[in-house]
């Protein structure tokens, strides 16, 4: 079974943005000798305790520092963006790195009313025309507008040997069928969603077959997950994880991750302890051998192809050792 890599770059009580940026770095080439098929950072602005404003920089950065594991953006957030500008952006990505770069597209704010309004005056105008500017990407990236298109003899150079390869992010119907009607991959956030997520994977699965396209639809399911040695450890780990939440849902989560000993010694309300509950249901904790009967549930339930694990922790080594602990139960080729 393939599993990737999704990260948020989060950024720990007591360190730095820039500390964790070059987590992010070594994750990727932890990840690529695990044996990881791709490695995606997510796209945030201003957002406490998360510290990738801009993908496409920090691809530059591990692309030079790793060999073979794939690497995209998860997601480049389109409507802040003209699609010109970002197929240049992820041409010149393809072409430093031949046949590795993946552009994951959403259209999430992904941060405050405020943020979004110093990034683009007209979002909401922009997510309204989210399926045009997709398909303006995507034949920017192809390089294949109609003759009497008006960018017809526009490149978005430089043209590397083997494109970006698309992939629509999303939660929803709309996001599903924006993907089959384009003829790309899906990746279904799992992790953020409280929707029925089997019915809206089915839906893009049947949608793109129905569309008679010469290739097969491609899906990634992506699963927040937290694994240790044992259960007990695993809880432990999480709790960060919770608290930061709830800290976050609160307005208060702006000194990043906290500590194991921080979230332990938190006095957790009832409503509280509640919300941990349900955060828990949502997401995938236990030792090596828990987790992996839950990924590959999730995988027959969803239909998915490939598995996207998000884990955040306070611990870097803590992240490692979850990504490690899966890469053991499901590649036994890895370095």
């Amino acid at each position: 079974m393939k599993i990737s890599i999704l990260d948020q770059a989060p950024i720990s009580s007591g360190k730095t943005a820039g500390q964790a940026l070059r987590e992010s770095m070594r994750l990727a080439q932890i990840g690529e000798k695990l044996g990881y098929t791709r490695y995606w950072i997510a796209e945030h602005h201003d957002f406490s305790g998360l510290s990738c404003s801009a993908p496409e920089v920090m691809l530059g950065y591990i692309g030079a520092n790793t060999e073979r594991i794939r690497l995209g953006s998860g997601a480049v957030l389109l409507p802040h963006y003209k699609p010109y500008k970002v197929a240049e952006t992820y041409n010149m990505l393809a072409t430093l790195f031949p046949n590795r770069i993946d552009i994951g597209i959403g259209r999430a704010p992904g941060g405050s009313a405020e943020a979004t309004m110093a990034l683009s005056d007209n979002f909401l105008e922009q997510v309204r025309k989210m399926p045009e500017s997709v398909k303006e990407l995507l034949h920017f990236l192809h390089n294949d507008f109609p003759s009497d298109h008006m960018y017809s003899k526009v490149s978005a150079s430089p043209l590397p040997a083997v494109s970006p390869e698309p992939w629509i992010l999303g939660t929803s119907e709309k996001s599903a069928k924006l993907a089959a009607e384009n003829g790309t991959a899906y990746a279904f956030g799992h992790f953020m969603s409280d929707k029925e997520g089997t019915k809206i994977m089915n839906d893009y699965i049947q949608s793109f077959k129905a569309k008679g396209k010469l290739q097969q639809p491609q899906s990634i399911l992506t699963v927040s997950a937290i694994c240790s040695e044992t259960t007990e450890k695993a809880e432990e780990v999480a709790l960060s994880d919770h608290l930061w939440k709830i800290q976050l849902a609160k307005g208060e989560g702006n000194r990043g991750i906290p500590s194991m000993e921080e979230a332990k010694q938190y006095p957790f309300t009832s409503d509280e302890k509640e919300m941990i509950e349900k955060m828990r249901k949502k997401m995938v904790i236990g030792n090596p051998r828990e987790v992996k009967q839950r990924l590959l549930e999730l995988k027959t339930l969803y239909q998915a192809d490939e598995i996207m694990i998000l884990t955040i922790t306070h611990r870097f080594e803590d992240r490692v050792q979850s990504y490690r602990l899966i890469a053991n139960e499901f590649l036994t080729d890895h370095m």
